[in-house]
């Protein structure tokens, strides 16, 4: 009967011992729950643009319509030529149709200029041979000696450059990016006297391509930013 109570005992002594540690597991679980920090990482790279669009527009104003377009034909051919002598290939060459504008026909405008029409042409240029085209338009000026002004394009047609190959970058900078956020995280783990454990939560990265300056847009700036949330232990 007495060994009867003493293992009775014995047994409600380690539910006991087995509820408390059980509990304070769960306290510690509890507090260490929401025990989290979250960081940015950020990855940059500068890289030379792939890809150039240049539209070379020209105008022709006057009151006989069909001898500006005959002058607007000339004025193509010659441009053409200009392009071809230095390299830019013909499949890469594309002509809109001119865009007339009648200005006796504006309904609000008062044409009091000594011609009628104006026939605007644009040629473009889409080549991958940034260098070699950057060349070329820091030449145009040998135009004038043909007796041909290229026009600003202006706000509608500006020199475009971009960097269509950055998805090849995308696995390295995102790597990269992590990686910083990473150092981030173990530094705010060890300021705080704790221990960096598994990753939470991670988004893909955002990613954004910029002119580095606007003294050279054809110098781009590929950034991503990550953010990840890591979980934090004693």
């Amino acid at each position: 009967m007495k060994e009867n109570r003493v293992i009775a005992a014995a047994l409600i002594a380690l539910g006991i011992v087995i509820l408390g540690w059980s509990v304070k597991a769960g306290i510690d679980n509890f507090a260490n729950k929401d025990r989290k920090v979250n960081v940015k990482g950020l990855a940059e790279q500068e890289v030379e643009a792939d890809k150039v669009t240049w539209p070379i527009v020209s105008k022709e104003m006057g009151n006989d319509l069909p001898e500006l377009y005959d002058k607007i034909g000339v004025t193509q051919g010659k441009i053409k030529a200009f392009l071809l002598r230095n390299g830019v290939k013909e499949n890469e060459l594309t002509v809109n149709a001119p865009q007339v504008v009648d200005l006796n026909a504006e309904q609000y405008s008062e044409n009091r200029k000594p011609y009628r029409y104006i026939i605007t042409s644009v040629m473009t240029v889409t080549s991958q041979n940034v260098k070699q085209v950057r060349q070329i338009i820091a030449r145009q000026g040998d135009l004038l000696k043909e007796g041909i002004a290229i026009v600003d394009g202006g706000y509608e047609n500006p020199v475009k450059y971009e960097f269509v190959s950055f998805r090849e970058m995308k696995p390295k900078m995102m790597q990269e990016a992590i990686e910083n956020a990473q150092k981030t995280a173990q530094q705010f783990a060890e300021n705080s006297h704790s221990k960096l454990n598994k990753i939470v939560s991670a988004d893909q990265g955002q990613f954004s391509i910029d002119d580095r300056d606007s003294n050279t847009p054809y110098i781009k700036k590929v950034r991503v930013v990550t953010t990840v949330t890591y979980s934090l232990k004693d």
